[in-house]
């Protein structure tokens, strides 16, 4: 089976090395193919949060990227935020925009983001979202509540919304937020953290929680919005697959490791 890693971090940074060593990986582009090959994972998704300079986004074959306007202190004016974005989408390596409001502290339906989401409907690329709870103690949750998506998602309708980490923990209005809006669709990445050491007991404490995720699958029935992620360099590869392998039903395991991403993303695999 083919997967397709629809939600990953590339920074070489020491919090990324320190996380990455705590999932049994390393935080390297050679680990990481080597990983993806060992495990079937034929393509990944980068979610930017480097400068908006095109140069700055050089990655290896097997990774696209979305674009991130999570500019770490960098100071530009709107339009030059908006040229650079631009730019980006025309790569074709570039494959969507990300955005970070509970980190940068703004509500994904403000009309300050309609240049970019005219941007994301020109070169029809998706625009995905943080959702869910925050990594960091300062940011602010009522901006990445997935309710919030839902204005936007009617306000441009036209643009492919993808809501990161199924709006984690906060599943009922996720679900209520993707069955409206069928410009909605999910990445699953971000549920695990770190190894999974004894798999058993591990699987034993959470089967609550993955039965919930089953059952609100099982509600949505549209598999083919639902996208496989890692949020490497979080998870442990093997573990995450496994994990999803546990809450998604086995004959819709190819729309949700590859075919949704492939589509959603424009990759053009085959």
């Amino acid at each position: 089976m083919k997967i397709i890693d629809a939600h990953l971090h590339f920074c070489k940074e020491d919090y990324f090395d320190e996380i990455a060593l705590a999932a049994g990986h390393e935080n390297t582009a050679e680990h990481l193919e080597d990983a993806y090959q060992r495990l079937g994972i034929v393509h990944g998704v980068v979610m930017g949060n480097k400068s908006l300079e095109p140069k700055e986004h050089d990655y290896p074959a097997f990774l696209s990227y979305c674009i991130g306007l999570d500019t770490l202190g960098e100071e530009r004016s709107p339009e030059e935020q908006i040229a650079l974005v631009e730019e980006n989408l025309k790569r074709r390596q570039c494959v969507g925009i990300k955005l970070y409001p509970g980190y940068r502290h703004f509500y994904v339906y403000e009309e300050a983001l309609a240049p970019f989401y005219a941007l994301a409907e020109k070169y029809d690329k998706p625009v995905a979202i943080h959702t869910g709870l925050t990594a960091s103690t300062d940011g602010l949750l009522k901006y990445s509540h997935p309710l919030v998506l839902d204005e936007a998602a009617v306000r441009w309708p036209r643009v492919q919304f993808i809501m990161c980490h199924f709006g984690n923990p906060w599943l009922l209005d996720a679900v209520g937020v993707v069955e409206k809006n069928p410009n909605v669709a999910v990445d699953f990445s971000g549920l695990l953290e770190g190894k999974i050491v004894d798999a058993e007991r591990f699987y034993r404490k959470k089967q609550g929680y993955m039965r919930m995720l089953t059952d609100w699958l099982e509600y949505l029935d549209c598999y083919d919005r639902i996208m496989f992620g890692t949020d490497w360099p979080l998870a442990n590869l093997a573990d995450y697959i496994r994990f999803m392998k546990e809450i998604v039903p086995e004959e819709e395991w190819e729309k949700v490791f590859f075919s949704a991403a492939n589509r959603i993303y424009g990759l053009g695999l085959s």
